[in-house]
């Protein structure tokens, strides 16, 4: 089991570790700038941070040493596109919401997905950087807009796990996307989607729909979960068409959702009111979790507050460990939890962290 976690938070990056007395606070690098993003790297046990320094743009750090040293490198800079678009305003990178390891035969290799909605792939641990214009410049990304940000936003990016070339992202709102060239060319994949905010002639259009959170079960790659703005789907076929998850209670509107490493008919959500409240259902922290597929839920509540909370679960902010036993997640109130036992009994961790942005264990 994974013994160490990073927290991206509004104040800084956190490092969680378990001793013989339990898990605690171990270090906190960057303090007081927010980080948009944390990941770690298995193939080479790299730790990665992106921050957002406000005025100041979006700077990106590495630490091959645990954190006890981290290097600057350059962040994704959009290139000048064609004179149509710059005349709508020349893109410029605002958030770095997604950083992903390539795959094991990839070694350096990282992919990149940003606000105003690019990707970016680089080679050499970060070093340089590749828009990938092949999305870019597909007709339908014109369709893409902004839900909860101004402008969209790729914000899943998951890596085949015995094909490297094959990558799914997800886009709030532009859908699911699929590529089995390494980014040469993509499909849209979204069949089955819902977009109950959109007129019904546009409701079943791909390319508005608004994934909130989109994960691949590594064990059987073709299995994919969705946590969208109005509904869960599962897809059994490799995002080619999606199910919707029906009557899940105590809702089915959330941000995240995570997949079970070896299991591939079990996931867990963190559900929460309407999108015009964002708390949680009667005040009441729970985990919703599937164990056959999406066809039936279980709500876990032990050891999570049951009245007058309101923490919300942003959607990098839940992760599982490699064995599927651990889980940990992170509010926007700064309240921490973690469970050893698969989600049916939890443990709090610290209920004064800054907002947390992102949960990532170093597996």
């Amino acid at each position: 089991m994974s013994e160490t976690i990073l927290v991206g938070t509004r104040k800084g990056v956190f490092t969680l570790k378990r001793g013989t007395s339990g898990w605690k606070i171990a270090d906190v690098h960057f303090r007081g700038v927010p980080a948009s993003i944390v990941t770690w790297d298995p193939r080479d046990r790299t730790m990665y941070a992106a921050l957002g320094h406000g005025h100041f743009g979006v700077k990106m750090h590495r630490s091959s040493d645990d954190g006890k040293t981290w290097t600057e490198f350059k962040a994704p800079a959009y290139p000048e596109l064609p004179s149509e678009e710059q005349a709508k305003g020349v893109p410029v990178l605002h958030l770095v919401w997604e950083l992903v390891p390539g795959g094991a035969d990839e070694p350096g290799t990282l992919w990149c997905g940003t606000v105003p909605g690019g990707l970016f792939k680089s080679t050499n641990r970060g070093d340089t950087w590749t828009f990938v214009r092949s999305l870019w410049d597909d007709p339908l990304r014109k369709q893409w807009f902004g839900g909860g940000m101004e402008r969209p936003g790729i914000h899943s990016i998951s890596v085949h796990p015995k094909n490297s070339k094959h990558v799914a992202l997800a886009v709030s709102c532009g859908g699911a996307w699929v590529t089995k060239d390494g980014g040469e060319t993509w499909t849209i994949q979204a069949k089955g989607m819902r977009a109950g905010f959109m007129p019904p002639d546009q409701a079943e259009n791909p390319a508005i729909q608004d994934i909130h959170r989109m994960a691949m079960c590594p064990a059987n790659p073709e299995v994919l979960w969705a946590q969208n703005h109005d509904s869960m789907y599962h897809s059994g076929d490799g995002a080619k068409t999606w199910q919707e998850l029906k009557d899940v209670k105590p809702s089915n509107f959330g941000f995240a959702v995570v997949a079970h490493p070896t299991d591939e008919k079990t996931a867990w959500f963190v559900p929460a009111e309407v999108d015009a409240k964002r708390v949680p259902v009667d005040g009441k922290v729970v985990v919703t979790r599937t164990r056959d597929g999406g066809q039936t839920f279980e709500t876990l509540r032990e050891g999570l507050p049951q009245e007058h909370a309101y923490d919300i679960v942003f959607r990098h902010c839940l992760d599982v460990d490699e064995t599927g036993a651990r889980l940990a997640f992170g509010s926007t109130t700064g309240s921490f939890w973690i469970s050893e036992n698969g989600g049916d009994a939890w443990q709090t961790v610290s209920n004064h962290l800054p907002p947390v942005y992102c949960v990532r264990f170093v597996k």
